[in-house]
Order: C-alpha cells, then structure tokens, then sequence
C-alpha cells in the first residue's frame, strides 16, 4: 500500500467543488480550495447594487438532508451557519390564457387545482406521483451518489432502469398519466432545471417531483449567497484553505499522475487534484499539454451540451405582493418553443420565463419597500445559434421587461432603480462554460451515469471530476451528490 493521502486540491469554489472541500477536510485530508473569481459559488454567484442583492444561479434548493449531512460529517449542524426558509407554493406556473397553477406540498389543494381542470387527471397525478417516488427511490436515493466507473456498473442496473422506462422521455411518460395540456407542462418542465429538454431527457429525471414533495422547496435566508458563505465557514472551520482570484493554469502531470497545480506562477503540489471547473475546460485548458487531455478534450467536445440561459437581474422601488417566490411563465408555445431552444437555428420570437421574486420570502434581500428579482430564459447555446450578445442581449432585455410589466408586474419600467444582464457568452467568459452551457452536457439517457465524465479519471488515478459535468448531473442536488461520489472514490485505500 502507497502512504494515505494528506494533501488535495479541488479547483472551482461552487457547490461541487465545496461540497467535496468539505468532505475530504472532515475526512483529515488537508484541502485548498481554489477558485478563479473574487467570490466563492461558482454558478451562485451573488450581485450587489444600491442595496439589492442578486443571487446569480440558482435559488431552488430541494435536498436539505445532502446540506445537512455535509455538517454532520463533523458533528456541525446547518442551522448554525444558515437558516432555510420554507418556500410556498413551490412554484407558481401561469399561461398566456390566464390560467395559472399553484404547485405545492399539499395533496387536497392539488387535487382542488386539478380536478379543475381535468377530474380524470386527479388519479392520474396520483399514479404519476407513485412512478415519480419509484423513480427517486432507485434513480437518487440508490444510484445518484454512487460513481459509475465502468460499463458492468451500468448493465448491473440497466434491468431496473428498463422496468422504469427510462427510454422513454419526461414529458411522454407525464402525458402516459395526464390528458390535460397544461398539467403534461406543469409537471414536465421540471428537466429544464438541470438543462434537460423534456420531449429528449430520460423519464428518469422525473424523480425531480418526487424529490420536492419529500423535502419540499426551500431559500436561505440572506440568499443562495448566504448558503454559499455558510459552507465556506464550515469548510474554513475544519482547517480548509480557500484562495480567491486564483486561476489555475494547468494541472502538472508527470509519471501517469498528477503532480500539482500552477496557479498565477506558483507550483503547488498535491497528492490529490479535483475539478469543479467545467469538464471540457479542465481537459482542454488545464491538462491541454498532455495526450490525455487532447484526446478527452476531443471526445467531450463531440457530445451534446444543454441550452445555455440568459438572465436579467433588475431592482424595483416598489415591493411586489401580487408574485409568489418561484414562477414559470409559459408563453405561447411549448413543445415547438423547447425544440427551437434545443434544436434550432435562430433566436425564437417568443419565449418561457422563469422569474425569481426572492422578497416575497426574505425582504432583506432589497432596500425598505423594494424588490430585487431575476427572470431568465432558455437560449440556444452558442454552438448552436452564434449571436452577437452585445447587440441582441439588450433587445431582450427589453422584450421581456415589457412582457413582464404588462402580464405580472404593472408599471416594472418607471419603477427600475438597477438592471443587468448575463448572457450565453458570459457563461463562457466568466464561467469557463463549454459553448455557454449552462448546465454542462445535456442529460439525456446516453450521457448519464457511466456514459458522462467519469468522478475519477480514467487515465490519471489521482485526477476526480465534480460538478455538473459528471454523475449524476446538474442541479443543486446533484453536484453535492457528485461530491459525496467523488469523495468516496478519493478517499478508498489506495493500493
């Protein structure tokens, strides 16, 4: 046996690359974390700006329990560093027929809303709620933290994942259980919050249901920012080392593994490196001198990646009652508008929103009396539809103003104090996004588990993957999953 490991570095401070932090310095092993920007969160960024507070990523949290076991590793516990408040609705999903949808942790209300619509569809949503819970059961509870290493640990499930019909796409196994049109949307948007397309995304991902109506949907209070800066705290009271404005440069490789790291001219060594940043830049950039590097970069660049998004962070004067927390505005089109952000050739005319109303929870999050929100939209990735964003980001920007102040918030323009945008080609610049995805490769059946990026290098013994970009996936859920998998795998005898 070699001597244990004592030393690891993990590149890129977001959740999956915190959450790994975290485990390996709770395990003993002395970790530094580096991340290339001013701020830990990667993705959850946080924006400030006369007194409004934008959380840049994401803001859906639906697992507790993975936050939780990061603490208890230690014998800490969340509520110490972070307070989360319970979300209700879940979300509010409206149409442009004025019809609107309360999604929440409430059987009778559903059945209410539903039977509204469809009284055939009530026993439906309960026999989709059963497959959803099956699903979650194997496909998150079973499978979501374990690493899938080679083709035997997927036949190995494969038999189960037939009887499931992961074959079949979200929204062909929803309309299997749903007449209605506009609950088949309710309940099959939810792949789109992990970059997945419903119509291509494995049925498997309808586990997401599942998942929310076990733990409910919550916000930290302060923001995901402040959910961010409570797991740096831990991760920092354990003894971690947490360099900000840190770029790594490229991973040193000599002798089949991986030696150390060079950041702004300095080299560190380690006995263990992971990487949080995005798979086809750790390949490309950072390992782009060795053969492994070219050849995986190569293989990576050729799979599919997921839409990319393009967000309008903005600030009113004026608070605004009449929203709930989370709400999907669906326009005109659905399946059609989807194919086009997937499949397309041109920016659509029309869009869906999601618009994000934290206040309506925690009013610290703008001055006395105000708002901040953010609504985004799924855009084609930039390898797909080529766009100058510098032209036609601000033209959307102002189509969905409009489109908002004159369906959800009366009066939006004369009360704007403070407006931004981060488009597709932010993604790549700032986030080192592959084509500005903005959840990595696009999960469909034939890139998840064993078929995405693998938590440990194939080639390179000492080298892991966390993040988005490998098993199980994107999503809050599932990059601290990542980490529970990568971590495993870290910290096994080494033989």
């Amino acid at each position: 046996m070699t001597s244990p490991v004592t030393t690891a570095a993990v590149i890129g401070a977001g959740f999956g690359g915190l959450a790994l932090a975290i485990r390996l310095q709770s395990a003993g092993v002395q970790t530094t974390l580096f991340e290339a920007r001013d701020k830990p969160g990667g993705r959850a960024y946080v924006y400030e700006d006369q007194g409004f507070v934008f959380d840049a990523g994401p803001t859906v949290i639906t697992d507790p329990s993975a936050l939780e076991e990061l603490f208890q590793l230690s014998g800490r516990r969340l509520a110490d560093y972070v307070t989360l408040l319970p979300v209700t609705p879940f979300y509010r999903l409206c149409w442009e027929d004025g019809s609107t949808f309360d999604y929440a942790n409430d059987q009778a209300a559903l059945d209410a809303q539903i039977a509204a619509r469809n009284p055939r569809d009530v026993q439906g949503y309960r026999d989709f709620l059963a497959y959803s819970r099956a699903v979650f059961e194997h496909g998150y509870l079973r499978l979501g933290t374990q690493p899938f290493l080679n083709f035997r640990s997927m036949v190995q499930v494969a038999p189960q994942l037939a009887r499931l019909g992961a074959w079949r796409s979200v929204y062909a196994t929803v309309a299997r259980f749903l007449q209605d049109e506009h609950l088949r949307q309710a309940f099959s948007f939810h792949s789109l919050l992990v970059g997945g397309n419903p119509f291509d995304t494995s049925s498997i991902y309808a586990l997401i249901h599942a998942l929310e109506r076990e733990w409910g949907v919550w916000f930290p209070r302060g923001g995901t920012g402040a959910l961010v800066q409570g797991l740096v705290r831990l991760f920092q009271d354990l003894g971690g080392t947490l360099r900000l404005d840190a770029p790594v440069q490229r991973i040193e490789v000599e002798g089949g593994q991986a030696r150390a790291l060079h950041v702004q001219g300095e080299r560190l060594a380690f006995d263990q490196v992971a990487s949080n940043a995005d798979v086809v830049h750790t390949y490309e950039r950072l390992l782009g001198h060795v053969p492994r590097g070219v050849d995986e970069a190569k293989r990576l660049r050729s799979k599919r990646f997921s839409m990319s998004l393009f967000v309008v962070h903005f600030g009113l004067r004026r608070a605004q009652t009449q929203l709930a927390h989370h709400t999907v505005c669906f326009g005109p089109r659905y399946r059609e508008l989807i194919d086009d952000i997937f499949h397309g050739d041109a920016l659509a005319d029309d869009f869906s929103l999601y618009l994000h109303a934290p206040c309506v929870t925690d009013p610290s999050l703008a001055p006395p009396g105000c708002s901040s929100h953010y609504v985004l939209a799924p855009v084609p990735h930039l390898g797909q539809v080529a766009l100058d964003w510098t032209v036609e980001g601000p033209k959307l920007r102002d189509r969905i103003l409009a489109y908002l102040e004159q369906r959800y918030m009366p009066g939006l323009r004369d009360d704007l104090v403070t407006c931004r945008i981060f488009t597709p080609a932010d993604f790549r610049d700032e986030l080192g996004a592959h084509l500005g995805s903005a959840f990595s490769l696009e999960p469909v059946l034939t890139q998840s588990a064993w078929f995405r990026p693998h938590n440990r290098d194939d080639e390179i013994p000492n080298l892991y993957i966390v993040g988005a970009g490998t098993h199980p996936g994107a999503g809050v859920p599932g990059v601290i999953g990542s980490a529970k998998a990568t971590a495993r795998l870290m910290l096994e005898p080494r033989p």
